[in-house]
């Protein structure tokens, strides 16, 4: 498991009957989490004290009650910084277990040697576009909600990045990457974070496990010459690592010298040396790229 554990302004305090307990900055949240199967003794007296708290409905959906929250505030990872806003989803406006993924990105980035053109899809809020953005990488991003790229655009200001080279699309990937094909652009990293269930713009439809493995090759007509990494991250319970691997080394191995390496994302909780799962990510690197990083 690769555990995004150096936070300082993030934490799981304790996880217990479907839900876990989050320090995020300076407040507390309870959200659900469908991984939290156990009914452990909920010992921290923060359970009581939260300042918010992510309800399921049983209609379906949720809302946040007991929300003493501010409508946004600011956390801090290692020289980036981000916007935290809780919306009607549950979400917050980052998954902090991807903090390694943006580490894995950044080495590879800053030891290339050489100007490096990252391709963000799927891209959210901009983690990993800051991330590459800070490393020297020029980023596209690409997500289909308009919402989403207008806080990424504000992560990026915040963390010092408002004349970095990133260009925000507002599009549905498959329909950009099909351009991109016909344009001839070239990328020598590419990240791609899923939904497992989603609409584009226009009410394309996506369903990750119907969807991936014919994205993954169109994708690949995109990767440079002489590519550097493709990660790919799933939260979707019924596509293990295993299979996402498979994926990739089928649709990119057979063309590019590399190797690949996936395993479950976690997030370490207490100080009692558990760690919450929460997703998975395969990650491929290339050529000679690939002796030079640990997988």
């Amino acid at each position: 498991m690769w555990i995004s554990d150096k936070w300082q302004d993030y934490k799981i305090i304790d996880t217990s009957s479907g839900e876990k307990l989050e320090r995020w900055g300076s407040y507390t949240l309870v959200r659900p989490d469908p991984q939290v199967i156990w009914k452990s003794e909920r010992r921290s007296p923060l359970w009581q004290r939260a300042d918010a708290h992510y309800k399921r409905s049983k209609s379906g959906g949720g809302a946040w009650g007991e929300n003493r929250l501010p409508e946004s505030w600011t956390v801090g990872y290692r020289d980036l910084t981000f916007l935290i806003k809780p919306m009607g989803f549950k979400h917050t406006g980052i998954f902090p277990e991807q903090a390694v993924n943006w580490d894995f990105c950044r080495e590879l980035i800053e030891g290339a040697g050489r100007p490096v053109r990252v391709l963000n899809l799927f891209a959210y809020t901009g983690g990993a576009t800051v991330a590459c953005a800070k490393a020297g990488a020029s980023v596209v991003h690409v997500d289909a909600s308009r919402g989403m790229v207008a806080q990424a655009k504000e992560n990026a200001r915040l963390s010092g990045l408002s004349e970095a080279p990133i260009r925000y699309i507002v599009d549905d990937c498959k329909k950009f990457i099909e351009r991109e094909i016909r344009r001839g652009n070239k990328y020598d990293g590419i990240i791609m974070d899923p939904p497992s269930y989603g609409r584009g713009p226009t009410g394309e439809v996506w369903k990750i496990e119907d969807a991936i493995d014919e994205f993954v090759a169109l994708t690949k007509q995109v990767l440079s010459d002489d590519p550097i990494f493709f990660l790919l991250n799933s939260y979707t319970t019924g596509l293990s690592p295993s299979t996402m691997k498979y994926i990739v080394d089928l649709r990119l191995l057979d063309t590019y010298t590399g190797s690949s390496v996936a395993d479950e994302l976690g997030l370490p909780v207490g100080d009692g040396g558990l760690a919450l799962p929460c997703g998975s990510t395969v990650r491929a690197v290339f050529g000679k790229n690939k002796d030079k990083k640990r997988l």
